[in-house]
């Protein structure tokens, strides 16, 4: 099992001002599973870290990453006709590319639960492997 997480709750937990701070700092340091980050996220991640707050809070999560708390998944090959399939059904939500992918890489690792802020899009977004996840925090 692992949790898979999507830019949200990475960001929510880097930015001590942000509304869902204290939700997503604890979600992700008392998760039991291992913290798997698909790789598009990492970009928007750093991104938005970037425009907003201090370098070093960017570099927190990558020190995470090289401490192996957090796991950053990369697509794979077999990823990429899924991410076009859900691009093509979901272009009038709109979802994007990072957003597919994650749900991309929920369905590889047969997880039922993400971590998102982003209920808007992955409440419609329907997974191949169950009826609906269950998102967190």
């Amino acid at each position: 099992m692992a949790l898979i997480c999507d830019t949200g709750p990475l960001y929510g937990a880097l930015d001590r001002s942000d509304a869902d701070h204290a939700e997503c700092a604890s979600l992700l340091s008392e998760a039991a599973e291992p913290i798997v980050v698909p790789a598009p996220v990492v970009v928007e991640l750093e991104w938005l870290a970037s425009s907003r707050l201090e370098p070093r809070a960017f570099l927190a999560f990558l020190a995470d990453v090289e401490a192996g708390r957090i796991v950053v998944a990369e697509l794979e090959r077999a990823d990429y006709p899924r991410i076009t399939q859900l691009l093509e059904r979901y272009a009038d939500l709109p979802l994007g590319f990072v957003d597919a992918a994650v749900l991309a890489v929920v369905e590889r690792f047969g997880e039922r639960r993400l971590a998102t802020l982003d209920h808007r899009h992955f409440s419609v977004v329907r997974p191949r492997h169950v009826a609906t996840l269950e998102l967190v925090p």
